[in-house]
């Protein structure tokens, strides 16, 4: 639908063009969303968690979390923190239900959340701290408290440090000498508990948290989001899950980091209907376990673990022809059903596909996909494969997670649907790209009221992100396709210039190349002096050894498999082959790669925490190999 602005579009579900703020009466902030869900759950289970591999899941219920945040926002204040809006805590933590019962104490009282992530380098978390103008910090385990303790002479301003565990006599030592008061989260409850203050619950326009936009480049941006803006989100949601009937009977599993605002959108969404949260262990080599003892019906997910189970699927058929047929049967059938609006399980689910289904506990009726561009093909597979809804989104930190989403029902893949409720979208022209926006393609751009407020003490970034109109430029191109939803095509903020002037995007590359059988993942690479690109590929772990032993007679270790000249050559030839058939310009393709034995990831400091490429720290760690590449091409 149109709207004012000639390229200005919002969803169909908007009445006479007013864009969503929220969906009911009585959850207009996050605080009251989780009040909500106490009341049509009837107080219903909230919080899941186990404690080891053969546990079951234990829950506690919506009253019980409201009851402990409020003890817990009453013991911080008894440790000096103020009820308003421009008190900042810390939470340093994995996702579990401490995290959840932090946030609505904080909710309760006005106070702002400030996540840092799991597995955030010091120097960034150092900066948030001060930047934040942070006093406490919750931490889950002992090792963030010393990690934390160890740099406190950079971080003057943290004065209380909460723990979810017992403290260590080591820690308790340590902070004592440093002038650091160390208390455990319970103590903080029972302290809040024989001191009970009354409640100042959030306003719409209050923050709710700032949320640290991971970044791949520079120091980490702060992004303000309000209620008003992750609701706004929340309620849209809503909408387009209205067939679904999501409610208290339903199940999400909580894995992806509650400090991206991915994940914070999913749970907000799920405790306005009453929704139960189970959250993993901690550990993703054991999600598949959790997710068999939790049996979600509700699983989001990103790229990276939707490519490897399509991959895993794929190598499994590969290794024998009756499969091969079968899976191919049954994906043709099940394509047929999607097309005609036919989601559900037939016999090609039991026969083919049960043991994708099983392993993501049997019950999950969806799947949302974000955070990164998910593979056509991929996309259509999960959506045969998993017998459940599968839809991808669009969105990023600053818009509160998502701007456009797929409609329950589409069949097609290569777009990321029409605006959300909330929100309208346009694009606008980028000249130096060729792309224009009486087109229909151009830098898409959001506006609503599920925007960001403003990157915080950053007014020069923030004026790079939101315009004098109040429009969010989010720094990707897209283009309008003819039934009104909008298909990522390119990406400005990693664009650069090879030395003929060519501009490249490596992100669109490395999504065609990672599609190669044997390739994990990639990082594309260009240098304005130089004419050609080259790259760093990490080899799949799964899929190598098996082809290097049958194909070339090779054994031994990933690092002496990724040595090998002729490995090396064939997966070039590989990546070459599959540019061409996606129709990459010459200059698009790489002329060079090495290989590395060990996937990037966030624990090596090469992804995000959520799983996107730190761009210039893979640059860093790999300028060897990238300027000897440049070397022998000369």
């Amino acid at each position: 639908m149109l709207l004012g602005d000639k390229h200005a579009r919002v969803s169909m579900h908007n009445k006479e063009g007013k864009l969503l703020e929220y969906l009911y009466d009585d959850a207009k902030t996050c605080y009251e969303a989780f009040t909500r869900g106490a009341r049509v759950s009837n107080n219903g289970p909230s919080l899941g968690w186990r404690d080891g591999a053969n546990a079951p899941y234990q829950w506690i219920s919506y009253n019980d979390v409201l009851v402990r945040a409020a003890d817990l926002g009453a013991g911080m204040q008894a440790k000096g923190m103020k009820p308003e809006n421009t008190t900042c805590i810390g939470i340093y933590s994995q996702n579990r239900p401490e995290y959840v019962i932090l946030e609505q104490a904080c909710y309760m009282y006005s106070m702002v959340v400030v996540p840092l992530y799991d597995t955030l380098g010091p120097d960034a978390c150092s900066y948030i701290l001060k930047q934040a103008e942070i006093s406490m910090v919750i931490c889950d385990t002992n090792t963030k408290v010393n990690s934390l303790l160890s740099r406190i002479g950079e971080t003057p301003g943290v004065k209380t440090i909460v723990v979810m565990e017992e403290v260590t006599g080591e820690n308790n030592n340590n902070a004592m000498q440093k002038g650091v008061e160390l208390i455990t989260f319970k103590e903080v409850e029972t302290l809040g508990k024989a001191n009970p203050k009354e409640l100042n619950p959030c306003t719409p326009e209050d923050l709710a948290f700032i949320c640290y936009t991971s970044g791949t480049t520079g120091d980490p941006k702060g992004a303000q989001i309000t209620h008003k803006g992750i609701i706004a989100t929340a309620s849209s949601c809503g909408v387009l899950m209205e067939p679904l009937n999501v409610g208290p009977s339903d199940v999400l599993i909580s894995y992806l980091p509650l400090a991206h605002v991915y994940e914070q959108l999913t749970e907000t969404f799920v405790h306005m209907v009453g929704g139960k949260v189970g959250f993993f262990r901690g550990d993703i080599r054991g999600l598949l376990d959790d997710l068999a003892e939790l049996k979600p019906t509700l699983f989001p997910s990103v790229p990276r673990l939707l490519n490897r189970i399509y991959d895993k699927a794929m190598a499994a058929a590969s290794a024998s022809k009756i499969k091969n047929v079968l899976l191919n049967m049954a994906l043709n059938s099940k394509e047929k059903d999607l097309k005609k609006g036919i989601v559900k399980r037939n016999i090609w689910d039991k026969i083919v596909f049960k043991k994708i289904q099983q392993s993501l506990g049997g019950r999950v009726k969806l799947i949302t996909s974000g955070s990164a561009p998910l593979s056509p093909k991929v996309l259509t597979f999960m959506r045969c494969a998993a017998g459940c809804v599968v839809i991808e989104g669009f969105g990023q930190t600053e818009c509160s997670g998502v701007a456009t989403c797929q409609m329950l029902g589409e069949a097609e893949a290569g777009h990321v649907g029409p605006p959300l409720p909330c929100c309208m979208v346009k694009v606008v022209d980028v000249p130096e790209m060729g792309y224009f926006a009486d087109d229909d393609k151009g830098e898409v751009c959001v506006k609503g009221p599920n925007l960001f407020s403003s990157y915080l003490k950053n007014e020069e970034k923030t004026s790079e992100a939101l315009d004098d109109d109040g429009w969010l430029h989010t720094g990707d191109i897209g283009e309008w396709l003819p039934n009104g939803t909008l298909k990522i095509i390119d990406r400005i903020k990693h664009i650069f210039k090879l030395s003929q002037g060519e501009y490249i995007a490596p992100e669109k590359i490395e999504t065609v190349y990672v599609r190669c059988p044997l390739v994990a993942q990639s990082f594309i690479h260009g240098d304005s002096l130089k004419s050609c690109l080259v790259a760093v590929v990490v080899p799949d772990p799964d899929t190598l050894p098996k082809w290097a032993k049958e194909t070339l007679g090779l054994t031994g270790t990933m690092e002496q498999m990724c040595a090998n000249q002729a490995v090396k050559e064939h997966i070039l030839k590989d990546m070459t082959d599959m540019g061409k058939a996606a129709g990459l310009k010459s200059f698009e393709q790489v002329k060079d790669i090495h290989l590395h034995h060990e996937l990037f990831s966030v624990e090596n400091g090469l992804l995000t925490p959520t799983f996107k490429s730190k761009r210039q720290d893979i640059k860093k760690f790999f300028a060897t190999q990238l300027d000897e590449m440049y070397s022998k091409l000369d």
